[in-house]
Order: structure tokens, then sequence, then C-alpha cells
């Protein structure tokens, strides 16, 4: 892989069963409005992926060979969550469930041979210490929940050498409308960019967090996970 380029890459998903707007792309948008902040000379991107493991992972294939970011960061919907979960593992296996197109991946495989488990090189639980969004609480998560989200952040991770994260977001709704999304991912991606990108040990680990009801919750319902 050619060196990191001064452009960060964030993207959302669309549409997906009975989820006609997806929270993930309206945040994305707002963080387009909104831009990086303190890092002007940073480049922002952000592309909308399709609920389609195949089309989604040549995406996310075609950011790396193209645009070479110094992050990309990969936004899903948790239609279960209240809360914005950082993602801190990729997983190679278990993806059963079908996409929009009815399709699922061969063995549930995303890459034949290979790691079981690859980790970003941004410590997810660095993040969430000294992160502070108004009004929006951000946990830790060590499982993605094995839909199309995860199957590409995998992907991600692969072909960026570890430099890819993941963000779950709750579902829009009073309490937390895009344009507060937007905003909690701006400060989210600015403390991301200034951690010191130590690899975190690649044995994964359960949540930790104060919102241990939610988290069950979520193990339960990984249909919910993008």
């Amino acid at each position: 892989m050619e060196p990191p380029s001064s452009c960060v890459v964030v993207t959302g998903f669309g549409p997906f069963r009975q989820h006609l707007v997806n929270s993930s792309w309206e945040a994305v948008k707002e963080l387009a409005k909104l831009g990086l902040g303190t890092r002007p000379e940073l480049e922002l991107h952000i592309s909308q992926l399709p609920v389609d493991y195949r089309e989604a992972e040549r995406r996310v294939a075609s950011i790396w060979e193209d645009l070479h970011p110094q992050l990309a960061v990969h936004v899903g919907m948790d239609s279960s969550a209240k809360v914005i979960f950082l993602e801190q593992y990729g997983k190679n296996r278990g993806y059963r469930d079908a996409d929009i197109r009815g399709f699922r991946p061969e063995d549930g495989v995303c890459l034949a041979g290979g790691p079981e488990v690859i980790a970003s090189v941004v410590s997810m639980k660095a993040v969430c210490k000294c992160v502070a969004v108004e009004d929006v609480e951000v946990a830790f998560s060590g499982d993605a929940g094995r839909y199309v989200c995860d199957y590409i952040y995998y992907s991600s991770l692969h072909h960026g050498n570890g430099h890819a994260v993941l963000v779950h977001v709750p579902p829009l709704s009073r309490g937390l409308p895009a344009s507060l999304l937007g905003k909690a991912l701006q400060v989210i991606i600015q403390k991301m960019l200034e951690e010191n990108g130590e690899s975190p040990s690649s044995k994964p680990s359960q949540r930790k967090s104060g919102s241990t009801g939610i988290a069950a919750k979520r193990n339960q319902l990984q249909e919910s996970l993008l």
C-alpha cells in the first residue's frame, strides 16, 4: 500500500430492510457540512455504501487503491442502540445474514485465509476516555455484529493495514437528530486523529461501558446491526 495521503474518508450506508432512512448516512452528510474542524489540512471525502456485501467491499477496496486515506471511518446504524459505539475489531467469519440483494458470503467468510480478527490501530478505549459530546454517550465495543458493516470494516482494515475505524450510531430520534450525530462524528474523528495509533491487543474483548443493558440487547439482536 502506498503512503497515506492527507485525506480522511468517511462512509455511511444506504437504506436496508425497513429502514428507509439510514441514520449513518444522515450523520455523515451533516459531518460534511461541518468539516473536520481543527484539521483544515485534511481533505474530507464522503461516500454512501449500499447494504450489499460485494458492492460495498468493491467500493472500499477502491477507496484504498485510489485515495490512500490517512484514516477510513465507516459509519453504520445500530437500530437497537441509544449510544454511539466505537468498534475495535473486524471479524472474518460468521456472515450468515442476507444483504439487500439476498446474497450471503460463501461459508460466511469475508477473506478466505485471512486472520480471524483484525484490530484498528486506533485505540477505541482511549478515544472513549477522552471524547466528550454533549447529550450523546460514546461507548467502547469489541463486537460489531457480523453484518455488512462488520464485513466491510474487516475488509477496510485489511486493505488499510489497520488504519480504519467503525462507528455505530443509533437511529434518528427527537433527542438524536442528524445534526447532533454529525457533530458527534466530528468530535470523535478529531480524537481518533489525535490518538497515538498504538495497536491494541489482537484479542477481542467485551464491551465495557455504562450501557450494559443496551450491550446485552445488542448482542441478542445482531440483525439490527449494519
